[in-house]
């Protein structure tokens, strides 16, 4: 099918964005912003919980999405403009704003709060134990465009079957599991030559995409939070090149970019410290997790044929999975049923502030083995010394923190080249210490908290007991 003319400039829309300033959208993408599933996401915060520690923090994955599509786009057409050989078509660059703008679409309440605390302790999910919102956004994409009528609206575009194959494989990966990975190429919407256009989106392999330009730019600036990595430097400096020892062609940059590449993922390790996983944070998206588990049988969601989800059901059903926004806290928390008390009581503490109290925090020298059993213990040991002490009188949470992948560093999975030798890239190798300063890209913290936030008594106890709790575990793990 050959490619449309270009659309007229009055069918384009443009919006003006806090990060990216005036964004101009194909007509395609305004249809497809336009549908109910899209509009979703306005109503799903970005960052979940952050906001009942930091106030600015209520942006939401729908202008997030729309910044990931604008990215995107802008890199496909760089690359292209750069390197025609390349021989990035209109529909290659449309699909990788579509992949970009449609890679959130499964997100659920306060966004990874649902996927990562929630849904992993629900019983009625167990057949999706394992189930994250990726596969949320390939099942919510199939039905935006179904229930939208949008297939005969993509193929006046130039987009075919396969397309829609390539725009949900970049942001979830291989579509066919059973496909063996090691021996032939695993993608169905793009040949070989083009495996570049997956690093686009959602980079597997070493985590540089737009998704994590946008996300910690404008998570940073909702924050208040300052960040060094600069990514106009990066599409300035991207190529495509064959990589040494690869068989396959990438995306890559300079080799003077390596420390903007650290600064990127030095932002979300500080992200992740400050303000994600910050201890306040922490117990609070635990105790949303938990009125929502106590809430799970109580909450009914009419689905498709007339069918009734709950709240971990529903990403069985995309008819009763658009209706799952973060409104349900405020049906939680304003609702009159006796079934929802436990559930409303929960929140209601979060908004009052009576939230458990922070008695302290230690980095494990290991990773800690049998987590359950040393968690129970911890709780019995420091209960044990107060006056009518219960160990569910605590809670204690671990926090992972990484560059992304976990002990590895990752900019080294990222291939670099130089300008004396623009045609393969290599990736780096060396002492980690001279660039980074430390060896360990990950780290784990085991916090505790006291419930009773009233008994200051109680607390003080705790903390002096807990500090010598601290110096017995760590010296156990040398």
């Amino acid at each position: 099918m050959a490619t449309p003319d270009p659309e007229p400039e009055e069918k384009y829309k443009v919006i003006n964005d806090p990060i990216h300033g005036l964004i101009k959208l194909h007509p395609l993408l305004i249809k497809i912003i336009d549908t109910p599933q899209f509009q979703r996401l306005r109503h799903i915060k970005q960052l979940g919980g952050v906001c009942f520690v930091y106030p600015g923090a209520t942006h939401s994955r729908f202008e997030h999405s729309i910044g990931t599509g604008y990215l995107a786009g802008k890199l496909a057409e760089n690359l292209r403009s750069s390197q025609p050989k390349l021989e990035i078509t209109d529909e290659d660059i449309l699909c990788v704003k579509i992949a970009g703008l449609c890679h959130d679409l499964g997100h659920g309440p306060f966004s990874h709060l649902f996927d990562g605390c929630f849904l992993p302790k629900t019983k009625k999910s167990e057949e999706k134990k394992n189930w994250k919102h990726e596969q949320g956004s390939c099942d919510m994409f199939d039905h935006l465009v179904r229930s939208n009528k949008l297939e005969p609206v993509m193929k006046e575009y130039g987009l075919k079957e396969k397309d829609m194959t390539f725009i949900k494989e970049m942001f979830f990966g291989p579509l066919d599991t059973k496909r063996n990975t090691d021996q032939k190429w695993p993608y169905n919407g793009r040949e070989e030559k083009k495996a570049f256009l997956y690093d686009i989106v959602s980079n597997k392999r070493s985590g540089v995409d737009v998704d994590k330009f946008d996300y910690l730019l404008r998570d940073s600036y909702y924050l208040g939070i300052k960040t060094n990595f600069d990514y106009h430097r990066f599409m300035k400096f991207a190529k495509v090149f064959e990589v040494e020892g690869m068989t396959r062609k990438y995306i890559c940059n300079r080799d003077k970019e390596v420390n903007n590449m650290y600064d990127l993922f030095q932002t979300r390790h500080s992200l992740h410290r400050r303000a994600y996983q910050h201890k306040v944070t922490q117990i609070i998206q635990h105790m949303i997790a938990e009125a929502f588990l106590k809430a799970d049988d109580h909450i009914n969601i009419k689905g498709s044929d007339g069918g009734i989800f709950t709240l971990s059901t529903a990403i069985n059903d995309m008819v009763a999975y658009t209706k799952l926004t973060d409104s349900v806290f405020e049906q939680i928390l304003n609702s009159y049923n006796e079934e929802l008390a436990e559930a409303r009581k929960i929140l209601e503490d979060i908004v009052s502030r009576k939230i458990p109290k922070f008695v302290g925090e230690t980095r494990p020298r290991a990773p800690i083995e049998d987590r359950e059993r040393l968690i129970t213990d911890w709780k019995a040991e420091l209960s044990g010394h107060l006056p009518e002490g219960e160990p569910e009188d605590f809670e204690v949470l671990v926090a992972r923190m990484d560059y992304g992948m976990d002990d590895e560093d990752p900019v080294e999975k990222f291939p670099f080249y130089s300008k004396f030798n623009v045609n393969v890239a290599k990736f780096i190798t060396g002492d980690q210490a001279t660039r980074m300063g430390t060896t360990r890209f990950s780290e784990e913290l085991v916090r505790v908290y006291y419930k009773k936030a009233d008994d200051m008594r109680g607390y003080l106890t705790a903390k002096e007991r807990l500090d010598e709790w601290w110096e017995t575990f760590l010296d156990s793990q040398e």
